[in-house]
């Protein structure tokens, strides 16, 4: 995920309803306020003009309206659970959309982000996302708003609308966007936490080891696979987040740990010199960062384990058991809650057409449902004291059109899978959730073959082009995971 300044939530809200004024529609930004000057008025409505340019004059609120009529939002008739909360007040979601929650009074609560403090240490208990709001990501929020101005097809608009309404994560993938993103969304989950009265929480994607992602190139990070890296990792990275968690201690988080690295520790050291040279930093990376988020009490850690198109064969398992065993011990005393899986992939939870056999090259865990069901089994048996699971449904809810499991660049055929959910399968207590960790329409990796980052299999067949640079939208992607979601939007 790239994000190239710091929102608070207050301002990515300001811009999502500012994208919905008369004048948007159109071409044209709304105007910063109700009372500008009126330059021109026709079947739309009245015109200003700010920076030079034309701009739409949002209506006042009458004395009866909602406060949010004004920013072109419903006011809550129904419900007063609050979702989202910045200077504007408290947000709730009915029908699929957002509306604004009044006072009792009628006035609304605002709050002022800069205000929040910390409250007193709190304990996780169990499993992180049980009865837990969790917390809305506003730059994904800003980025669907930003997909909806270019659609045109009114049932597809809805779908996104309904989009901005679920939790997905929050990947602090630079030092950088780690700065810019990690306390503003820990303070907007606070604001939101006190005025609920119910826990909200984060969930963030620590992601940024040297020589990250050694065996692809479209998402290889900033930092590299040496001494002076491996020192910035440390204290510019790790040690930053470790001061911010330590600081908002009051509410709960769940870190995934730097997908892909230690899948490839299991799989790639022999067949990929890019991975040799980073396994010094993977293996010590783990070690510090479970060290130093590990003995939080209001943290939970999973780290992730790939798919089952990669662990899934019995040799990988038993030799995942191996490595998962000693990275968690050597982070000790920091404990690990468990692990991620089909993270930024497509593998289904169930897909009960593949079985052991050469279509899945006699892998015995053709879906990610038997994949957890065979790695639990493994990983309590070499001793790993907390074996639960968070499975990334962003992108699994259709089988989608690859020619090998193996295919992970912007597949074909995407469609949004299970909503994100504590405890979602009877009979399976040791997924903790289904959760949307790669949000949908952020891209996998360029198509463009002179591209310093072009990995081959984002050219392949299967892989939906043109395609921008990781991180980067993608247009296209996103409409067909809402047009191909499973359940439907």
């Amino acid at each position: 995920m790239k994000a190239s300044i710091a929102l608070t939530a207050a301002a990515v809200l300001a811009a999502k309803v500012s994208a919905d004024c008369f004048s948007t529609r159109l071409g044209f930004p709304c105007c910063s306020s109700s009372s500008a000057e009126v330059w021109y008025t026709d079947s739309d409505g009245k015109w200003g003009v700010e920076n030079d340019r034309w701009c739409g004059i949002p209506e006042a609120p009458s004395p009866a309206q909602c406060w949010s009529e004004a920013q072109g939002y419903p006011c809550c008739k129904f419900t007063s659970d609050v979702v989202f909360t910045d200077n504007d007040g408290n947000w709730g979601v009915e029908n699929g959309n957002w509306c604004g929650i009044q006072k009792k009074n009628g006035n609304n609560d605002n709050t002022n982000l800069d205000d929040v403090t910390p409250d007193n240490q709190i304990t996780l208990n169990g499993n992180p996302f049980a009865n837990k709001i969790f917390y809305i990501n506003p730059y994904y929020v800003e980025e669907v708003d930003g997909a909806i101005a270019q659609m045109i097809d009114a049932s597809l608009i809805s779908k996104a609308e309904k989009m901005k309404t679920f939790s997905n994560a929050i990947w602090l993938d630079s030092i950088k966007n780690m700065q810019s993103w990690l306390e503003p969304n820990l303070k907007g989950a606070l604001a939101q936490q006190k005025s609920a009265g119910k826990e909200v929480l984060t969930v963030f994607v620590v992601y940024d080891l040297p020589g990250r992602d050694c065996h692809a190139l479209a998402s290889n990070g900033e930092l590299l696979a040496n001494k002076g890296d491996w020192a910035r990792y440390k204290s510019e990275y790790i040690d930053v987040i470790e001061e911010k968690l330590r600081t908002y201690k009051s509410q709960p988080v769940v870190l995934i740990v730097e997908p892909d690295s230690l899948a490839n520790m299991v799989t790639n050291l022999d067949s990929t010199p890019a991975c040799r040279d980073s396994e010094r930093y993977y293996m010590d990376g783990h070690a510090y960062l479970i060290q130093k988020f590990g003995v939080l009490p209001h943290v939970a850690m999973y780290l992730d384990i790939g798919h089952a198109f990669w662990l899934g064969w019995d040799d990988n398992r038993q030799k995942a058991g191996k490595v998962y065993s000693k990275v968690i011990q050597s982070g000790a005393p920091g404990k690990v809650r468990g692990f991620t899986d089909n993270v930024a992939n497509y593998t289904p939870w169930e897909d009960p057409t593949l079985s052991r056999g050469p279509e899945t090259e006699w892998n015995p865990c053709p879906d990610e449902k038997r994949y957890l069901e065979a790695i639990h089994k493994d990983f309590t048996a070499v001793g790993i004291p907390s074996v639960y699971f968070v499975c990334d449904t962003s992108r699994n809810g259709k089988k989608v059109d690859r020619k090998h499991p193996g295919e992970w660049c912007n597949q074909t055929g995407v469609g949004i899978g299970a909503r994100p959910q504590a405890s979602p399968i009877s009979g399976m207590p040791y997924l903790d959730a289904f959760y949307w960790i790669k949000p949908l329409g952020e891209s996998d990796g360029t198509s463009d073959t002179s591209a310093a980052r072009f990995d081959g299999y984002c050219g392949h067949e299967t892989a939906m082009k043109p395609a921008p640079e990781a991180g980067q939208w993608f247009q296209k992607h996103f409409e067909q995971g809402l047009k191909n979601a499973n359940p439907p939007l």
